[in-house]
């Protein structure tokens, strides 16, 4: 029987990705932040912070990877389509049980072929700021960012 393997994001490269997002923070002087990487499957491989996040950061950060994980584009692209159709949006949350957060902040992790690896999730500053972070720790990693904007 042949055997079927997921490429994924590495922890060692959660890592990195989690290190360098938190490292963008500090040099841009932004709020304290959490991150989440997930892996492929959704599940979680790094959880880090700075010193002084509010308690419901690490689910934020975890909400806006798993949007971005279970639409399969970045969360520009899920935040517009969430403006669009707010009903869909809303019913996606329930049945993903709240763990979808649809603004900027989750970014989808590509190798460089566009081979999906995971997907990150900031919260802790203003999105926009959150996702500048997320893909500065991707790019650091060597991969590459995917926000949900082709034309970004």
């Amino acid at each position: 029987m042949p055997t079927v393997s997921l490429k994924t994001v590495s922890l060692e490269t959660s890592l990195v990705i989690a290190q360098k997002a938190l490292e963008a923070a500090k040099q841009h002087k932004f709020l304290p932040l959490a991150v989440t990487v997930l892996d492929i499957r959704g599940e979680v491989k790094v959880h880090l912070a700075q010193e002084g996040t509010s308690l419901y950061r690490f689910k934020i950060a975890t909400g806006k990877a798993r949007g971005a994980l279970g639409m399969g584009f970045g969360n520009r692209e899920l935040q517009r389509r969430a403006e669009k159709a707010p009903f869909f949006i809303h019913a996606v949350q329930h049945l993903s049980e709240g763990d979808m957060v649809p603004v900027q902040g989750g970014v989808l992790i590509r190798d460089a072929s566009g081979e999906l690896l995971g997907a990150v999730g900031i919260s802790g500053e203003t999105s926009p700021n959150d996702e500048i972070c997320a893909v500065a720790g991707i790019t650091a990693a060597g991969l590459v960012p995917d926000h949900g904007d082709p034309n970004a």
